[in-house]
């Protein structure tokens, strides 16, 4: 269930909040004359840390989010060049953790281990193929979420990341936004629920019920498309086997149904009227290529 755009705009307004502890807890004790002072608390105890971790790598930035210990959004930017460019070997990288989360908050190796579950990147790592640096760093696990594996992970979303990358054939800069969602579902009573599984020992780990990717073409290529704003494109996949046959465009949806659902507001610079349809300017379809088959079918290597 996504949430989308409700028929008529409501308009709010806030107040300003000070930065620091400091500043809150001077607002605190002039709204309240000194009969109470919660922003003592601060000055006291310290500021609660936020619950996400913003770092930037070569290829990507990711904001990881301590409560489900999955990525909240990974932001990445394809280019021709950063494309066609060959300095990274996947061979070469392995999974690792993250030792710049705190470790109580840290998504460990072990909590993926017999889970049933892939360590679905976020910034895929052919997209860092320009350096062996940038191709490690998408190894993180703080660039990973649970997938199901077969059917999604190794197929349908494999060729859906295919799909982004070969827009660097009509776009120059291609920016993508990927994240996790934690959809509501209506159970037997007819009530709606968000209900997901935990994996790791203990269960800390939330496996996602779906994925979205935000895509934003930039700087058109080919000179009869629109040059002004952006054209940008959002899908939302559920976390689950997915035929090959079935249509990108059955999981098109407005940005807004991703915003609400995330509580994320992607793109507040870019106005509506800026935003150009993606799937008006190019076919939104994936191209399948069954690897497993193809390797089974090549010649059987000399002795």
């Amino acid at each position: 269930m996504l949430w989308g755009k409700n028929s008529q705009t409501q308009t709010q307004t806030a107040t300003a909040v000070p930065a620091t502890p400091e500043q809150l807890s001077e607002a605190s004790n002039q709204l309240n004359k000194s009969l109470v002072d919660p922003a003592g608390y601060f000055s006291r105890y310290g500021y609660p840390i936020p619950i996400h971790d913003v770092a930037s790598r070569q290829e990507f930035i990711t904001c990881f989010d301590r409560r489900t210990k999955n990525p909240a959004w990974v932001i990445e930017h394809l280019t021709v060049a950063s494309r066609t460019s060959r300095g990274g070997d996947r061979g070469n990288s392995v999974f690792k953790e993250d030792t710049a989360i705190p470790e109580k908050f840290r998504a460990r190796l072990a909590d993926y281990f017999r889970s049933g579950y892939d360590r679905g990147h976020q910034a895929p790592a052919a997209d860092a193929k320009f350096s062996q640096q940038a191709m490690d760093e998408t190894f993180y696990l703080t660039n990973m979420a649970p997938q199901v594996g077969d059917g999604f992970n190794r197929d349908y979303w494999a060729h859906f990341e295919r799909f982004c990358r070969n827009l660097t054939d009509t776009y120059s800069s291609v920016r993508i936004i990927t994240g996790p969602l934690y959809l509501p579902k209506r159970h037997p009573d007819g009530k709606w629920r968000v209900t997901y599984e935990m994996i790791g020992n203990p269960p800390n780990v939330a496996v996602p019920t779906h994925f979205f990717k935000i895509v934003v073409g930039e700087d058109p290529i080919q000179p009869s498309l629109p040059r002004h704003g952006a054209a940008v494109g959002a899908f939302v996949l559920p976390n689950e086997p997915i035929s090959n046959s079935t249509p990108l465009k059955s999981f098109y949806v407005p940005i807004d149904a991703i915003e609400r659902s995330s509580g994320v507001e992607f793109m507040p610079k870019l106005p509506e009227n800026q935003r150009r349809d993606l799937c008006r300017e190019i076919k939104c379809d994936v191209e399948v290529i069954e690897f497993n088959n193809a390797v089974k079918s090549l010649p059987a290597p000399k002795k």
